[in-house]
């Protein structure tokens, strides 16, 4: 089954201070598949909302957005130690693989060329798929991340053409505040996709502005997942 909707303790890349409170509201309405990016919170607090994840009979996700070297290797190992599931993002490859041989952590990296917080995408098309088909056909990737809306090439062709590239399960990530872009995303065969401003400001379009009604209006939009 395709993890579907991954909400994410975050607000513009960072994870945010009410991120044990708002846990147990996306709990509560159901979600399972949760996340939170490496910045923002001490590790200490992430490791808790780990902790409280799994007990939930969760899946625990985080998102790297590191882009030097040394803090994406920093932020990987904090992964580990946090005890995560599945790790998001980053954009070398050849590091997380090796710091995470043997964790058995799902590792799901950035196609394409990234830069600036909040992270964009860069490049074409061609580009950004032959990315994602270099990246997919070593082992130790599960799966990647795309930030789909976060570049210049229309989201859903993009998606599709990464989606074909990789063979793997793509997860969407960054802007997606609309039904339309969810169904767009499953339409173009990806995984699952996340949500974490744009519930968390009540912004997710169609739905209430609560975060319990933001949260079942996103589970609804996801049924297009399977």
């Amino acid at each position: 089954m395709r993890p579907g909707f991954i909400f994410m303790l975050t607000r513009n890349d960072l994870t945010v201070p009410d991120a044990p409170a708002h846990l147990e509201t996306a709990l509560a309405a159901g979600v399972r598949q949760i996340g939170f990016k490496d910045v923002g919170l001490p590790v200490e607090a992430l490791r808790a909302i780990a902790a409280r994840i799994r007990a939930a009979g969760g899946t625990c996700w985080l998102e790297v957005v590191s882009l030097d070297a040394d803090r994406e290797a920093a932020s990987v190992r904090a992964g580990i130690e946090i005890g995560v599931d599945r790790l998001l993002g980053g954009c070398r490859a050849d590091v997380a693989a090796q710091l995470l041989a043997g964790t058995g952590i799902g590792y799901y990296p950035f196609a394409g060329r990234i830069s600036g917080h909040p992270s964009v995408l860069e490049g074409d098309a061609a580009e950004i798929a032959a990315s994602a088909r270099a990246l997919a056909a070593r082992p130790e990737v599960a799966g990647l991340d795309l930030l789909a809306y976060r570049g210049r090439v229309p989201a859903e062709a993009l998606a599709a053409e990464v989606c074909a590239a990789a063979g793997k399960p793509v997860i969407a990530a960054g802007s997606i505040d609309r039904p339309e872009r969810v169904q767009a995303m499953a339409r173009a065969g990806c995984a699952g996709f996340t949500v974490g401003t744009a519930a968390l400001d009540g912004a997710f379009r169609g739905a209430p502005p609560d975060l319990p009604g933001q949260l079942r209006g996103i589970l609804e939009a996801a049924a297009c997942f399977g």
